[in-house]
């Protein structure tokens, strides 16, 4: 049995004249942390958004759980437990807690031709599972635009690990943070782990990444350029592999 849970080969993808992936193998294991780095216009977004399937690539195949996939749109990888935190969360600011926790996925009680939500379920269950995973909130009906940006995270964190995420993809998911709300993120990100989910962080920040990935994959301009466990290399290393490849002295 493999211990892969994805495994892209050969990916390639062109938007006109612009080579933005050239032939890139990347890969997770299962319960594995990979932190992908690479500066800005490296390919990292493209490759994850292949790989979820927002993209087709030009050339290339994917496995997931060892079977050959192609997904055609981002449901379809979802469907399979591929689950990605963007940077805007995909949280609905003006919706409370409870309905940004279950969008998508609302719980419904059915009569006759008629179906209800069930509101007071969603409301409980929302606070609970929140608090399972160390955050405490009082009110479900609190406003996600009246939150910090840690918490916004948590609630994003917390909603994959809840609706059976397999890979949780996070995309600079402590860009906007305070010190303090960027630990319990990364610990939200340990916790994930622990739970059997493998983890793709996406940073500009080689410091957080550092701290909870087991793995580090390069890219620079379209091309992988590193693929190191966390403990082959220092954070200063990468920093300098990266200013190298995109020739800064």
């Amino acid at each position: 049995m493999s211990e892969l849970l994805v495994e892209m080969r050969g990916i390639s993808k062109r938007f006109g004249k612009v080579q933005a992936l050239k032939k890139v193998d990347f890969s997770v294991k299962k319960q594995e942390v990979v932190g992908l780095l690479g500066d800005n216009g490296a390919g990292k977004s493209t490759l994850i958004k292949i790989l979820v399937g927002y993209y087709q690539p030009d050339e290339g195949e994917i496995y997931f759980e060892g079977k050959r996939v192609q997904f055609r749109s981002p449901r379809e990888s979802r469907d399979l437990g591929i689950e990605t935190v963007y940077q805007d969360l995909a949280l609905v600011n003006l919706m409370p807690l409870w309905r940004n926790f279950f969008l998508g996925r609302e719980l419904m009680i059915k009569f006759g031709p008629f179906k209800f939500l069930k509101i007071k379920e969603m409301k409980t269950q929302s606070l609970k599972i929140l608090k399972d995973i160390g955050i405490t909130f009082r009110d479900p009906d609190e406003a996600v635009a009246m939150m910090s940006g840690g918490e916004r995270q948590a609630i994003a964190i917390a909603r994959a690990i809840h609706f059976g995420a397999k890979l949780l993809i996070m995309d600079e998911p402590t860009a906007a943070l305070s010190v303090g709300e960027t630990k319990r993120v990364l610990e939200h990100i340990l916790e994930a782990k622990k739970k059997g989910i493998s983890v793709v962080f996406i940073t500009h920040n080689i410091y957080h990444v550092y701290e909870v990935a087991d793995r580090l994959v390069i890219l620079e301009k379209g091309e992988k350029i590193g693929d190191y466990k966390k403990d082959e290399v220092t954070p200063q290393q990468v920093m300098d592999i990266i200013a190298a490849s995109a020739g800064v002295k």
